[in-house]
């Protein structure tokens, strides 16, 4: 009997560098056949870096915690508690001391979730969902006792220093005349790349070399070996002499941290506002989903952080005609798609992409505009709908979320 070889695997890079370059042919198009250049343009890329910086390093936070078999939901709260860290650290020490303060207010709030979770076993959802509440109403009461007095406004803090931002000059001057020579295809890309390396700031430099960073420490070491198995099984970990306790702490602390810098990202980052009560906005809760979209792994959330954090500073960047030209482009995504379950032999997944391809085809074509109320929830629209198409693939750590006792495989 002849044995059957297995197709070659495309490596996890390959596959994202054809995603992007799928993802940048369809907005090109879309950009032409709709007349909306916002969706390729500099100003659009640059604003969707920076938003989605908080959403990236919230995604990374709650990578670190799940891997290790901690179901993060307080990464808002933790975020929370890193906006108001951000703020009070820059306003008394500048921007690299409000990070760093940042950093340790969303550590605390993953010790208190470690402490509730691992060494009480409260349930990680109830324990996440009071670590939200928690980060409110302790960086809304600090907000008072310390803002107050100097900004008169208990809900917000007085100026606090910002990250300098760096351009590569030459480079961003020469994409910047492609993009203005309007080119199919070549001024989009001189766009989009224009935007990525025009006014970075070293937080965001420092977020998107700790992707790399974060595969390498959990698939190349042995310290990552260890806190994943942690995740995956503890009880063999234990076994193996591994203390799952000191795993699962030092994973949720760094969970925290991650998160904390997040939310400093939206206080730091010349552009955004200062401190100001709840303008996290949900940013945690898209970071988990970038998290559960990228199938808990860094390549993966990054990939869901830049489509969340592209969505939001495109309703920003264009408005509702933007947004409806995103749809334009989703269809022709959705026909490829199409057409791939078809080569495949998958019909439901076919006839399911077809249905969804007509519906969105017949708002892009009933309207002319969307309306003003829903657009700024655009990136929510977006999380919910990947969640729902990506649920079929994902495979989260086996251990996730599930009570350990030390001992108990004895």
């Amino acid at each position: 009997m002849p044995v059957k070889r297995k197709r070659p695997r495309i490596p996890g890079w390959l596959r994202g560098v054809i995603w992007a370059v799928v993802a940048i042919a369809v907005m090109s198009t879309a950009s032409y056949a709709t007349g909306v250049s916002a969706l390729t343009s500099s100003n659009t890329a640059s604003t969707a870096l920076r938003l989605a910086l908080p959403i990236l390093l919230c995604a990374l936070g709650g990578l670190w915690a799940e891997r290790v078999g901690v179901i993060n939901i307080g990464l808002e709260g933790m975020m929370i508690l890193g906006t108001w860290g951000a703020a009070w650290g820059a306003y008394y020490g500048g921007a690299w001391v409000g990070l760093l303060a940042a950093i340790a207010f969303g550590a605390l709030g993953g010790l208190l979730h470690a402490v509730a979770t691992v060494t009480f076993n409260v349930n990680h959802i109830v324990s996440g969902v009071a670590i939200n509440l928690l980060g409110l109403g302790v960086a809304k009461y600090l907000a008072n006792l310390i803002f107050e007095p100097l900004s008169g406004n208990p809900r917000q803090s007085p100026p606090v220093p910002k990250f300098d931002t760096y351009s590569a000059a030459g480079l961003s001057d020469w994409l910047g005349s492609l993009e203005n020579q309007q080119r199919v295809g070549l001024s989009d890309v001189a766009g989009i790349l224009r935007g990525l390396v025009t006014g970075v700031a070293p937080l965001t430099m420092l977020a998107i070399v700790l992707i790399p960073v974060s595969y390498w420490v959990l698939w190349r070491t042995r310290f990552g070996l260890r806190l994943r198995s942690c995740g995956e099984n503890p009880v063999a970990a234990e076994s193996l002499g591994v203390n799952v306790y000191r795993y699962k702490y030092v994973g949720v602390l760094i969970s925290g941290g991650f998160a904390g810098m997040g939310g400093a990202s939206l206080v730091l980052l010349k552009g955004g506002a200062d401190y100001l009560e709840n303008q996290t906005n949900g940013r945690g809760y898209i970071g988990l989903a970038a998290m559960i979209f990228g199938n808990w792994r860094p390549g993966g959330l990054l990939g869901g952080a830049a489509l969340f954090g592209y969505s939001d500073g495109l309703q920003l960047a264009g408005g509702g005609d933007a947004v409806l030209a995103l749809l334009y482009g989703a269809v022709i995504l959705l026909a490829i798609i199409v057409i791939v379950q078809l080569i495949r032999k998958r019909w439901l997944a076919a006839a399911l992409g077809v249905v969804g391809a007509g519906i969105l085809y017949a708002i892009y074509w009933t309207n002319d505009t969307l309306p003003s109320d829903l657009i700024p929830y655009t990136a929510h629209f977006v999380t919910l709908i990947v969640l729902a198409v990506a649920s079929q693939r994902l495979r989260p750590p086996k251990a996730d979320g599930a009570q350990y006792r030390r001992g108990e495989g004895d």
